[in-house]
């Protein structure tokens, strides 16, 4: 009964790791073909390719001579500040807004270089129902306690029938007990 949700598991899985890898070399590729601004270009990749809103992201970014790099973008909560990164390149982290639309936006990328060196990705937002805040809530404690509290829905039919014949159940056999410890013991 088990191997079938396995099954269906597994192949998630393995459909995870396999699919990101071929978009993310295609967004690599198609960022460091392209020729808009006319100055020297660098290859920018971004990982995972395909993300929900207010999802991260991991840019890396080949090919720039500067030590600073910053990425922008619509789909962006705020600019993408790149630091140099162990296998020699750039490095940034970046959040997708939480209200971004559905489908492919561009991130460009600006060497600090003084050449201008340029780079674009591509990021695929998908509509994954309802979109994670990107911040958090300003509210005391309590306050957001109870207003999540009260947005849930509270046991069923079904669950508070349970509980009273539990209790009931329980309440017979203290009956039942104290009334077998107050009987004297028969000769």
């Amino acid at each position: 009964m088990r191997s079938l949700p396995l099954t269906f598991c597994a192949a998630a899985a393995v459909a995870a790791i396999l699919v990101p890898v071929p978009a993310a070399l295609a967004d690599s590729a198609a960022g460091a073909g392209r020729e808009e601004g006319g100055g020297p270009r660098a290859s920018l990749t971004v990982t995972p390719s395909t993300v929900g809103p207010g999802s991260e992201v991991d840019l890396r970014l080949k090919g720039c001579g500067g030590r600073k790099a910053e990425g922008t973008a619509d789909v962006l909560v705020s600019p993408a500040r790149f630091s140099p990164a162990a296998d020699g390149g750039l490095f940034a982290e970046t959040r997708i807004g939480s209200d971004t639309s559905p489908g492919d936006h561009d991130i460009r990328v600006v060497c600090e270089d003084g050449r201008g060196t340029e780079a674009v990705g591509t990021v695929t937002v998908t509509d994954r129902g309802r979109a994670t805040p990107v911040a958090p809530v300003r509210a005391g404690g309590g306050g957001a306690s109870l207003a999540e509290w009260e947005a849930q829905e509270g046991p069923g039919t079904t669950h508070t029938l349970t509980g009273l014949v539990l209790a009931a159940v329980a309440a017979v056999a203290v009956a039942l007990r104290s009334v077998r410890r107050r009987r004297p013991a028969a000769e």
